[in-house]
C-alpha cells in the first residue's frame, strides 16, 4: 500500500513564479488495483505520480510504502526501491530506436545484477503472455503502436514490481488499442499488482477494471470515487 499524508510540491521556490503544484493532498493507494489520478491540466497528477513513484521527494509531507516511512531516505536507497518495486510506463513509450524488442525489455534488469539468460527468459515469458513472441527481434520502430506498449508494458514488468505506474498511457492510442490496454490493466490487478495511472480519458475513467478515481484540481483532491470492478 501507498500512503500520502499531506503532500505539498512547490517548484521554483521564494522565486518570483514560485508554484505550488501540489496543496497538502492525503491519499492511500490500495494494493492489487487500478487507481487513476484524473484532473485537468494543471491540476499536479503528473507531479502527484512522480512523487507516488518516488522519481520526486514532496517538498512537504510524508510519503509510506507498506507502512514504512521512505520520506527522508536517501537517494541510493530510494533508488534501489523504484528498481525493486515500481515499474513505469511512459506517454511517449521511451524505447530504444535500433534496439529489439526483447533488447529493450531486458534492459532495467541489468542494473541489478540478474544474468542476461534469465532476463531473457523472463523477457519471452512476458513477450508471450501478451502475444507479441512473433515480434521478440523486430527492431521498436518497426512495431506498430499497440505493439510497441505492449514492449513498454513488457519492460515495466521485467524487475517483477509490485506497483505499475503509467502517465497518459492511451493519450496516443485509438479506441480499440485502448480498450485493449486496460484489458491488460484487469489482469494484472487480478494478478496481485498495484496500477496507478494518469488519464483524463473518459475510456480510462469510467471503465470497468478501475477500481478507484481520484480527481484533482489546482493541486487539490477533490474527490475519490470508488468503483467495484467487474469483468470488463
Amino acid at each position: 500500500m501507498l500512503e500520502l499524508a499531506n503532500i505539498r510540491k512547490v517548484f521554483n521556490q521564494g522565486q518570483h513564479n514560485e508554484y505550488w503544484a501540489l496543496k497538502g493532498i492525503d491519499l492511500e493507494i490500495p494494493p492489487a488495483q487500478v487507481s487513476v489520478l484524473k484532473g485537468p491540466s494543471g491540476s499536479g497528477k503528473t507531479t502527484l505520480l512522480t512523487i507516488l513513484g518516488c522519481l520526486a521527494r514532496p517538498t512537504e509531507g510524508r510519503v509510506r510504502l507498506n507502512r514504512e516511512d521512505i520520506s527522508g531516505l536517501p537517494e541510493r536507497f530510494l533508488t534501489e526501491i523504484r528498481r525493486r518495486t515500481f515499474g513505469f510506463i511512459f506517454q511517449q513509450f521511451n524505447l530504444i530506436r535500433g534496439l529489439s524488442a526483447v533488447e529493450n525489455i531486458i534492459l532495467p534488469g541489468y542494473p541489478g545484477g540478474t544474468p542476461r539468460a534469465q532476463l531473457l527468459a523472463r523477457a519471452e515469458a512476458l513477450l508471450a503472455d501478451l502475444q507479441l513472441a512473433h515480434r521478440r527481434d523486430a527492431k521498436v520502430e518497426w512495431l506498430s503502436g499497440g505493439e510497441q506498449q505492449r514492449v513498454a508494458i513488457c519492460r515495466a514488468l521485467i524487475n517483477d514490481p509490485e506497483i505499475l505506474v503509467a502517465d497518459e498511457p492511451t493519450a496516443n492510442l485509438d479506441s480499440k488499442l485502448s480498450a485493449e490496454f486496460l484489458l491488460i490493466l484487469h489482469r494484472l490487478a487480478e494478478s496481485g499488482r498495484t496500477v496507478i495511472l494518469t488519464s483524463h480519458d473518459p475510456l480510462v475513467v469510467e471503465s470497468a477494471v478501475v477500481d478507484r478515481v481520484y480527481s484533482l484540481r489546482d493541486g487539490l483532491l477533490i474527490e475519490v470515487q470508488h468503483a467495484r470492478r467487474a469483468a470488463p
